[in-house]
């Protein structure tokens, strides 16, 4: 009796830790199959003509140079790891050849707003994890603010494969303030703002020629952060409005910070100095007849690329 009890108990066990996985594997979302095509719009965000031009010109890219490039869209993760997804499909796709592991794939999760560059092992050296991040957040990101999804893959598939020739920087040499988020560089710059008007505040109510040293000093900080993010019309408009409002307190019999040495001089350069005052269009993917021959070649990834957001 007790042997009868002790074996049921076994199949139940087995029973559950059985259920248990097939509902983990279940809720795991499913990899697509390769199916001989190189670019899989699974959320439908991209034009027909733009799937057929990416076919054509990732096959013949792969002609040129051995290198895979494959792109995947997605409409949402479903609850999956962004980085764990990417790299379960691309050990799928076997992207690039089993000799040089030359593979890129392209994934984007529509309804989750990310996206993420897999590279694989052989191309790690040409297409960084900085040329990686510097793509998704200058080429793919604005456009796809701008729900121009066309225009945001096709930068990036050109820069990506510039980036592998080598002809793609890492880092810009200008400023992407224009792709920052508005809420973002509002924040950035109230607090910015918070500490320069701190000491413009104090240039303004001190006495003799620090309010002009104060003034000079807080002029080219002022160029970059009202000049550059936002006009150079109200970068302008501090130059000139400064040293009216000093004109204006002075005249009006307003206290003003006196500067004092240690010995009780005026003067701002003593070690003891101080002050004190006197108070897209949607359209059903295609593939074209020039990928029914795409398969992956049995490349390797190891985790290198970058991910971003939009």
């Amino acid at each position: 009796m007790q042997t009868s009890v002790a074996s049921l108990r076994k199949t139940l066990f087995v029973l559950i830790a059985c259920t248990a996985c097939s509902f983990s594997s279940l809720a795991q979302k499913a990899v697509p199959e390769l199916w001989g095509q190189r670019v899989h719009d699974e959320a439908h965000i991209l034009k027909a003509e733009t799937v057929d031009q990416l076919e054509k010109d990732l096959a013949s890219y792969e002609d040129s140079t051995s290198n895979q490039i494959a792109i995947l869209i997605i409409q949402s993760l479903e609850g999956e790891v962004l980085e764990d997804f990417s790299i379960k499909v691309a050990e799928k796709w076997k992207l690039g050849s089993k000799k040089n592991d030359n593979g890129v794939l392209l994934l984007i999760a529509v309804d989750d707003h990310k996206m993420r560059i897999e590279v694989g092992q052989g191309l790690e050296g040409a297409l960084t994890d900085a040329h990686s991040n510097r793509i998704i957040r200058n080429e793919m990101a604005p456009e796809f603010r701008r729900g121009d999804y066309d225009a945001g893959v096709l930068a990036a598939i050109i820069s990506i494969k510039a980036a592998i020739r080598g002809e793609y920087a890492a880092e810009d040499a200008s400023n992407n303030l224009d792709d920052m988020d508005p809420t973002t560089k509002w924040i950035i710059a109230g607090v910015i703002f918070l500490f320069l008007g701190i000491f413009a505040g104090v240039g303004l109510f001190s006495d003799g020629v620090m309010t002009w040293i104060l003034y000079a000093f807080l002029t080219p900080f002022y160029a970059v952060f009202l000049g550059l993010m936002f006009s150079w019309w109200i970068f302008g408009g501090y130059l000139i409005v400064y040293p009216l409002l000093r004109l204006w307190i002075a005249k009006s019999g307003k206290k003003l910070l006196k500067w004092e040495s240690a010995s009780g001089g005026s003067g701002g350069s003593s070690s003891g100095s101080g002050w004190s005052s006197g108070g897209s269009s949607w359209s059903s993917s295609s593939s074209s007849s020039s990928s029914s021959s795409f398969s992956g070649g049995g490349g390797s990834f190891g985790g290198g690329g970058s991910s971003g957001s939009w």
